[in-house]
């Protein structure tokens, strides 16, 4: 008997990681692929990224709440109109099983429909820690809620063994976003910058700055640093990726875009690249600089020099090609320096990435087809420490 998998993708950058594992989905004769698609996704303001989605998979149900501004009432607002559109759209849709990523507010809102309506959720990158942001006690919240755990490496497995997930249930899968690594196309630096309009240069630099969501300024901080620093740089082409939508956004967009402006032949800010093409200009970049988690993740797979500012990503995994650093002006330029080094370049090119690569889409699909539904239904507590008498 096949079984229903809903897949349930929030933006831009949770599918990237979701995407081999829809397209395994799709392959197993045992499966069938649902797919929903939901906030960030559907608001023009962020690219309209439901559409490469739908490029590569039929979507099932959307559900579009668009945020009326950037505030922390008006997230609120969006999380709450979510849980109750994907609780609608799930009823409709009876899956066996929901799969969500991660840790933003609209997976928090979906998972919650799905414990409401008892749908088993399968949960994809939990035991992870970012204390800089908000999504930290949403992956958790999330974990809690999960039927069935993929993690990414074994330290985020003994966490969630920590929590009181039972231990067959917590499967060391990698992470899916680099199963297609060794695809991600080779494009010349000179080609994507001529695609994009802008002059050649020496070097590229790859740039997402997102909100710093715990901080009383929302990144503002470092943004401003960023900037200052990335304006002494000549002969440099500056790719700014799409910011997402947590709350303090618009200013910090606001901010790259009078930047991008001061140089348009030389900057630009990009909504959205789509998954593949942002993988290849990731590989041709001489560094990727932000605070995203990409810089941790896929960024070191590529053995390309990555600058985390800030504490945002504060608690997850390094490779050695990361160079964290803080959010001032001087911890900056002193960190791009470093990965502008000869001799650094040279040392990361033969690290092995914290994250691995490779074959998680597989081992999910196994899992998802094999493990019992009857096993996903009901939850227990699993102590470490026994519980006193």
């Amino acid at each position: 008997m096949t079984r229903r998998i809903c897949v349930i993708t929030g933006s831009r950058a949770d599918y990237g990681h979701l995407q081999p594992v829809m397209a395994a989905i799709a392959a197993e004769p045992a499966l069938i692929l649902q797919v929903l698609v939901c906030g960030q996704h559907l608001d023009p303001r962020f690219g309209d990224t439901w559409k490469e989605v739908a490029r590569e998979f039929t979507i099932d149900a959307k559900v579009s709440v668009p945020l009326r501004d950037d505030s922390n009432l008006a997230v609120a607002e969006a999380t709450g109109a979510i849980l109750t559109g994907v609780a609608r759209e799930l009823a409709r849709l009876k899956p066996d099983i929901v799969m969500v990523l991660g840790d933003r507010y609209e997976i928090l809102a979906a998972g919650t429909a799905a414990l409401l309506l008892n749908i088993p959720i399968a949960h994809l990158h939990g035991g992870e820690i970012t204390e800089g942001a908000m999504d930290d006690a949403m992956r958790h919240a999330l974990s809690k809620m999960a039927a069935l755990h993929f993690v990414a490496a074994q330290p985020y497995r003994a966490r969630l063994l920590n929590m009181g997930e039972t231990p067959d249930r917590v499967i060391v899968s990698g992470t899916p976003g680099l199963d297609n690594i060794d695809a991600a196309p080779n494009v010349s630096p000179q080609a994507i910058v001529k695609e994009l309009g802008l002059d050649a240069a020496k070097h590229l630099f790859l740039i997402t700055y997102h909100p710093v969501t715990l901080t009383a300024d929302a990144g503002l901080t470092g943004v401003d640093a960023l900037l200052k620093v990335l304006g002494g740089y000549e002969d440099t082409v500056m790719i700014f990726t799409g910011i997402n939508s947590d709350p303090g956004h618009a200013a910090l967009r606001e901010r790259v875009a009078a930047f991008v402006a001061g140089d348009p032949r030389r900057r630009v800010a990009v909504q959205s690249l789509g998954h593949r093409r942002y993988r290849g200009l990731m590989k041709a970049s001489t560094a990727v600089i932000g605070n995203s988690s990409s810089g941790l993740i896929e960024a070191p797979a590529f053995r390309v020099p990555s600058v985390n500012i800030g504490d945002r990503q504060k608690g997850r995994l390094r490779s050695s090609s990361v160079i964290d650093c803080g959010d001032d002006a001087p911890s900056i330029r002193a960190a791009i320096l470093r990965a502008l080094d000869p001799a650094f370049r040279t040392a990361i090119a033969a690290q092995h990435p914290a994250y691995g690569g490779g074959g998680a889409a597989q081992k999910i699909v196994a899992a998802l087809r094999d493990t019992p539904l009857t096993q996903l239904s009901t939850k227990r507590f699993h102590d470490i420490i026994p519980s006193p008498s």
